[in-house]
């Protein structure tokens, strides 16, 4: 088995990031709590306040939700530990991806278990538990029915609709398991055991981050929903939240930042089996776009008492709902998220809810060994595998060039014999000068044309170096995006399955440097 050793090096902050922004940018302080500093936690969780019933809620749900599953010590410890008033969570939240999806989930959930350790040993009068936030009613199939291995674009092929997390592990996706020759028992199991998709992604995300007592909440439950009903309610008939996020959008983009988000005058969907339709207002009441219903003010009311777990917030309200449920005090996301948290703030001022400490998870690339060993044979550093490939390859060809193939002094000879020329012709006959002028500008533009032949013959020369370098942005870069938003973690971890223990050691949630991670590819004894 090929064992590998993980090595950060820092490289400069990654620019997406609003951190950069808000150390210099004082005018963005109303949209945020705190900046993300270790001391800056003390104040945050001195502050936060969480009613006693909503734990105890909290704590029997998700008793409720694991039944069925294996949990270690630490997990059960920390479920049970909710109920306890100096105990806070630490979050992050995706979609239901196929086999994970593309690196950042995986690097997600690491940066928010080492947050949570790291202020466990920071502040040890309190407990920090680490939660997964499981995005099970998104209806957005496409976005996550595939992953990338290797290359190659497994997909999922299904014609339920509704929330994903309710769709059931069908014929056509038990037959994509058994062509997955590679795929770790882990998730066979997960996905020929379970009942539907948002089991299957507790059970794997469990089997991967159990030791570090993780607990996964998924917040398509009635009993959460309970808790929710008046900011259900309060949306359905005033519309506020709305009005809120377009006042802290127009003040945003006064500041120079584009919007994330686009608020709705209703923003939650009716959901059903199948069926997550959008809610909207009419004279008479309300109707459930997709199917045509049309609900009266009072009928819709009643259903929302009744059943609250019909009613799904839109990413405008689903943070306002995940920090309405949780004693949380940091989420942590992706470059997207993190800007779109910045307007909801008076969203959470409206209902009265402590804002956490929002900041972007850890951002990584792997260098395999082929890379690594690319890298040496170009003479590259780790700066310059981030340059265009098009500005590289017309650089390292004028450097590596037998010959000038600017022909930079050519050009300047030629130019000179030509103003000669045209100074003697003018004492002849002055209009001749503007012939020579003519003649001169003719002639760069043959020299320029030969140019680009010449080079053209240098890159074919330089051609093994040039393919070295297009296969390595082939490498780091797969389809021209980031590694860590195409390759599947599997690609590094059925190499060495202590991947995610050395992604442990490489990252520091507080530390917002955009990491690289060498892998040796040594092999250890049998």
């Amino acid at each position: 088995m090929m064992k590998s050793t993980l090595e950060p090096e820092c490289t400069g902050q990654f620019s997406p990031l609003f951190i950069d922004y808000i150390q210099k940018d004082e005018s963005l302080r109303p949209f945020y709590n705190q900046y993300p500093s270790l001391e800056n936690f003390e104040s945050i969780v001195q502050e936060r306040k969480f009613d006693q019933g909503k734990r105890k809620v909290l704590r029997a749900t998700l008793e409720k939700q694991y039944e069925g599953f294996e949990l270690t010590e630490k997990v059960q410890g920390n479920i049970q530990a909710l109920e306890d008033g100096n105990t806070f969570t630490v979050t992050t939240g995706h979609q239901l991806n196929l086999f994970t999806g593309p690196l950042y989930f995986i690097y997600k959930i690491v940066s928010t278990i080492n947050l949570a350790e790291k202020l466990q040993q920071t502040y040890p009068n309190y407990r920090f538990v680490p939660v997964y936030w499981m995005a099970s009613e998104d209806h957005d199939f496409e976005e996550i029915n595939h992953f990338t291995y290797e290359g190659k674009k497994y997909t999922w092929n299904s014609g339920q609709k509704g929330a994903v997390g309710d769709f059931e592990l069908d014929a056509q996706l038990q037959g994509l398991i058994k062509e997955l020759c590679f795929a770790p028992d882990f998730f066979k199991r997960a996905y020929q055991e379970k009942q539907n998709l948002a089991e299957a992604v507790r059970d794997y995300v469990n089997y991967l981050f159990d030791d570090k007592g993780l607990v996964i909440v998924d917040g398509h439950d009635a009993s959460l929903k309970q808790l929710f009903k008046p900011i259900i309610k309060d949306d359905l008939l005033s519309n506020q939240a709305n009005e809120l996020v377009n006042m802290q959008t127009e003040n945003l983009e006064k500041l120079g930042y584009k919007s994330q988000i686009f608020p709705r005058e209703i923003n939650f969907f009716y959901l059903d089996k199948g069926l997550r339709s959008r809610i909207v207002k009419t004279e008479e009441g309300f109707e459930i776009l997709d199917t045509g219903e049309q609900i009266k003010k009072n009928v819709m009311l009643d259903l929302v008492e009744e059943h609250p777990e019909k009613f799904s917030p839109n990413v405008v309200l689903r943070p306002l709902y995940q920090e309405y449920i949780l004693p949380n005090i940091a989420y942590l996301g992706g470059p997207a998220e993190v800007a779109y948290w910045l307007q909801l703030k008076l969203v959470f001022d409206r209902y009265q809810t402590d804002y956490p400490m929002v900041m972007p998870r850890n951002f990584a690339m792997i260098l395999n060994s082929k890379a690594q060993r690319k890298m040496k044979a170009l003479g590259l550093s780790k700066a310059e595998i981030f340059v265009d490939y098009d500005k590289w390859k017309k650089n390292y060809v004028l450097v590596h060039s037998q010959t000038d193939v600017s022909l930079e002094k050519e050009k300047e000879a030629l130019g000179a014999i030509f103003e000669k020329m045209g100074k003697e012709a003018a004492e002849i006959d002055p209009t001749l000068k503007s012939s020579a002028e003519a003649a001169k500008t003719r002639a760069l533009k043959v020299l320029e044309h030969f140019g680009k032949k010449l080079r053209k013959g240098e890159e074919r020369n330089l051609e093994t170096a040039l393919r070295q370098m297009k296969d390595l942005k082939d490498i780091l870069f797969p389809g021209g995006t980031a590694q860590e938003r195409k390759v599947n973690f599997l690609e590094f971890y059925l190499e060495n399955d202590d991947f995610i223990s050395s992604l442990y050691q490489s990252f520091d949630p507080l530390d917002f440097d955009f990491i690289i991670l060498e892998q040796d590819g040594r092999k250890s004894g049998a």
